[in-house]
C-alpha cells in the first residue's frame, strides 16, 4: 500500500494505522495531520493517504524542506527557482512583500538593499513586526526569511542606491526587482540598468495607492528586459495613502513575474 508521509511516498503493509506510522517515523510529533486534518484518535489508513507528521517548533532539515518545495512545485520549477539570484532594491511596502514571496518559493539566493530601519508607520503595510521597530530593514527581513527558510542565502547591503553604484550592487543576481518609494530613484535604476547591462531583467512598480480596484493592477512588458507592474495612475500623495491589500496585489504581481522569467515565460 502506498502513502505519503510528510510528502514522501512510502510503501507500507495494509491495515497499518496512523500512530503506528508515526511511532515508527516520529515517535515525538505532536501533530498527526491526516489528508489535511488534525486528528486526535487513530485511524487505519488506505491506499493514497497523506500523513504530516509534526514536532511543534521544530525547524525541517534542508533536505525535509528541499523535499517538501520539491514536492509542491514539481520537479521542473523547483530545481530552476532554487539555480535562481534576485536583488531587491528597497524593502518597504513592495520589497518586504516580494522577499517574502519569494523566500517561500524556495529562491537561492536574494541581495537585499536599503538604507533604511523599521519605524511604526512601517507596519500599516511592510512585512515587519513590533519587534522590528528600529532595526535595520535588511537585517529585520532577514531574520523573518531566516523563520521560513533558513536554506536561503541572504545577503544584505544597508546602502543608498546611485548610478555609480547600482550595477556593483546587484552584479551577481540575475533579476533586479525595483522596489522604491520615489520615482527618481525608481528612473536612475531602470536607465542605469537597462542601458549598461545586456542580461539583466528588471521588475519595477508604479501605482498602487489607495483602495482602487484590484484589476486595474496591471503587469506589462515594457520591452525584452523590462517589466512595469501597477496602475500607473494612483500614486500615493496626501488623502490617497498605501495601504496593505493593493501593495500586496502589486508586490505579488512583482514576484510572480520574477518566477515566470526564471521559468522562461517571459510574456505577460
Amino acid at each position: 500500500m502506498k502513502i505519503f508521509v510528510n510528502e514522501k511516498q512510502l510503501e507500507l503493509e495494509n491495515g497499518i494505522t496512523a500512530y503506528e506510522v508515526r511511532d515508527n517515523i516520529k515517535k515525538n510529533a505532536d501533530i498527526v495531520i491526516l489528508n489535511g486534518f488534525p486528528i486526535e484518535k487513530d485511524y487505519i489508513l488506505r491506499e493514497g493517504d497523506k500523513l504530516a507528521l509534526i514536532k511543534k517548533g521544530e525547524a525541517p532539515t534542508k533536505e525535509e524542506l528541499e523535499f517538501l518545495l520539491f514536492s509542491r512545485h514539481t520537479p521542473k520549477v523547483h530545481e530552476k527557482v532554487k539555480k535562481a539570484s534576485v536583488g531587491i532594491a528597497g524593502l518597504g511596502g513592495l520589497g518586504s512583500n516580494v522577499a517574502i514571496s519569494l523566500a517561500r518559493i524556495g529562491i537561492g539566493k536574494l541581495v537585499l538593499v536599503d538604507f533604511d530601519v523599521v519605524e511604526p508607520s512601517n507596519l500599516n503595510r511592510q512585512q515587519y513586526l513590533i519587534k522590528h521597530l528600529g532595526m535595520n530593514k535588511t537585517e529585520a527581513i532577514k531574520e523573518t526569511i531566516s523563520e521560513i527558510n533558513p536554506f536561503i542565502e541572504v545577503e544584505t547591503k544597508n546602502e543608498y542606491i546611485k548610478e555609480d553604484n547600482v550595477l556593483q550592487i546587484f552584479k551577481e543576481v540575475d533579476i533586479i526587482v525595483e522596489a522604491f518609494d520615489n520615482a527618481e530613484s525608481k528612473a536612475v535604476l531602470v536607465n542605469t540598468v537597462l542601458s549598461k547591462e545586456k542580461n539583466k531583467f528588471v521588475v519595477a512598480a508604479s501605482g498602487m495607492a489607495g483602495y482602487f480596484s484590484n484589476n486595474i493592477i496591471k503587469t506589462k512588458k515594457i520591452n525584452e528586459r523590462f517589466y512595469l507592474i501597477g496602475d500607473e495612475t494612483y500614486e500615493a500623495k496626501v488623502g490617497c495613502g498605501l495601504m496593505a491589500p493593493r501593495v500586496a496585489i502589486a508586490a505579488n504581481h512583482q514576484a510572480n513575474t520574477v518566477l515566470r522569467i526564471i521559468m522562461d515565460e517571459k510574456e505577460v
